[in-house]
């Protein structure tokens, strides 16, 4: 996994005007408002990938999440970003982008403006950055019962799970 902590991301405002550019460290640390995307990968079968994150990302070490993304670099745009996150986290190349819109997500881990996506897609998956230790496609049940029982990154299913529950088995 490359070390993001020199990446430039953009601290904004709720409306997501631009405030100022920092360093990922930097952004945070201070708990910094940044842009983020948010991809759901929905296979032909209507299931949703649900993965475990690496033990050495910066928020939510080896959590399960039911969405790929990341924050978004600075000067890129929501789609470009989405795109990037699919590649590096799990090898996905050339794929419809679906615009799910978007909204403000605040927890006490981070402050967002998030943009959310959804890619329909059976694979094949790589894993080869690191960022991703484990992944496998889930119905809805399945989902569920990930979502009560382990730790489970809130902002996915938050902003993704609302958008695309009509869609899964």
């Amino acid at each position: 996994m490359t070390d993001p902590t020199n990446e430039l991301v953009e601290e904004v405002d709720r409306d997501g005007h631009v405030l100022r550019v920092v360093g990922r460290s930097m952004m945070r640390a201070e708990r910094l408002r940044h842009r983020s995307v948010f991809i759901a990968i929905v296979s032909s079968a209507g299931q949703l990938l649900v993965h475990q994150r690496s033990p050495f990302k910066d928020i939510n070490p080896s959590y399960w999440d039911i969405a790929c993304g990341g924050v978004v670099s600075a000067g890129e745009d929501w789609e470009t970003a989405a795109a990037r996150e699919l590649a590096e986290e799990v090898g996905v190349h050339g794929v419809a982008l679906v615009d799910l819109g978007g909204e403000v997500y605040d927890d006490v881990i981070s402050l967002q403006v998030a943009r959310c996506y959804l890619v329909h897609t059976d694979g094949p998956f790589n894993f080869a950055d690191g960022e991703v230790i484990q992944a496998h496609f889930a119905g809805s049940s399945e989902v569920a019962e990930i979502i009560a029982s382990e730790s489970v990154c809130a902002d996915s299913v938050a902003l993704i799970l609302p958008r695309i529950r009509d869609l899964l088995t």
